[in-house]
């Protein structure tokens, strides 16, 4: 019985942005403009810090990181999303929906562990400056960024094994322009109670654990900051974190709202497709913008490479 269930769905249709072809082409120019952007920019930030010698630091090879993310997260989708809006053809394979949700799962965990590592990063600059090479040396980044890395494509592997082994027998229509957990949960003809409670559990433990160390970090590094006397040094140390600190808050506002719910019967198709385009595609669009406007270094390294 299990094995026909299994066998059942060999493939799932997406739900398209919209049908209405005069919004359909507009909806497609311009993702493809933000796409664009997107990896122009996050290529920029990379391109940049590989060039410029005085960024090969700690704090700018997990920005690269960052942007090497931002690249990646869009293209697990968008490129899906503009093939739908422009056919009629919206169907994903079996194994294509698994490697789409292993892939963006993977990004998005390795992007909430590399932002705790970057709040870290921050606190010892600014809290302990004197011994910062000492705690951040280059061996010490790399290791982070190791442990980052495999524990975001580890901790997706958990959820999507879980989620594929589910029996897929009734619709095979995804309430989501990609495949994601939840909604491709929701279709499952069998007991979805113990992939629930594992992607709530362990992604609880890993996200909260990630959350925690962000915002401890920041609560230490607002505590130090405001306990420096002279405004200028205040602005210096607050300008060395404030992009980060923007980012987290886009990135963890858009993500905790779209995965906290522990029931996929409870969400809203045209509201998850809303925040799922902030956190998957505009975000990454943003991100190397704030780092560029907010980053006097950043910004420098830019304006040397647009002239070169």
């Amino acid at each position: 019985m299990d094995l026909y269930n299994l066998t059942t769905v060999t493939q799932f249709i997406l739900l398209r942005l919209t049908d209405l072809p005069e919004v359909r082409y507009p909806l497609f120019l311009a993702f493809v403009i933000i796409y664009q952007v997107t990896l122009a920019g996050n290529g920029a930030i990379l391109l940049a810090i590989g060039i410029e010698k005085k960024l090969h630091t700690p704090m700018y090879f997990l920005l690269a990181n960052l942007s090497l993310l931002d690249i990646f997260c869009p293209s697990a989708t968008v490129p899906k999303m503009l093939q739908n809006l422009l056919t009629d053809d919206h169907s994903i394979s079996f194994v294509g929906c698994a490697l789409q949700i292993y892939l963006l799962v993977a990004l998005v965990g390795t992007e909430v562990f590399l932002l705790a590592v970057m709040a870290y990063d921050r606190y010892v600059a600014i809290c302990f400056p004197l011994r910062y090479t000492l705690i951040m040396t280059n061996m010490r980044c790399v290791q982070l960024l190791t442990g980052t890395w495999t524990a975001g494509f580890l901790n997706s592997l958990l959820h999507t094994m879980m989620t594929f082994s589910l029996s897929f027998c009734r619709s095979n229509r995804v309430s989501q322009y990609y495949c994601d957990i939840p909604p491709v949960v929701a279709l499952s003809c069998s007991s979805t109670y113990m992939a629930e409670m594992v992607l709530l559990v362990v992604g609880g433990i890993f996200g909260t654990s990630a959350f925690l160390t962000t915002l401890v970090s920041y609560v230490y590094i607002i505590s130090t900051i405001l306990k420096i006397r002279s405004a200028e040094g205040k602005r210096k140390a607050f300008s060395t974190c404030a992009s980060h600190l923007t980012v987290v808050c886009l990135f963890y506002g858009t993500v905790i709202f779209n995965y906290i719910r522990p029931s996929s019967s409870q969400h809203s198709p045209t509201r998850d497709r809303l925040i799922s385009m902030l956190y998957g595609v505009i975000t990454p669009m943003l991100n190397p913008m704030i780092y560029s406007l907010r980053n006097t270094e950043v910004k420098g390294a830019l304006r040397k490479l647009l002239c070169f």
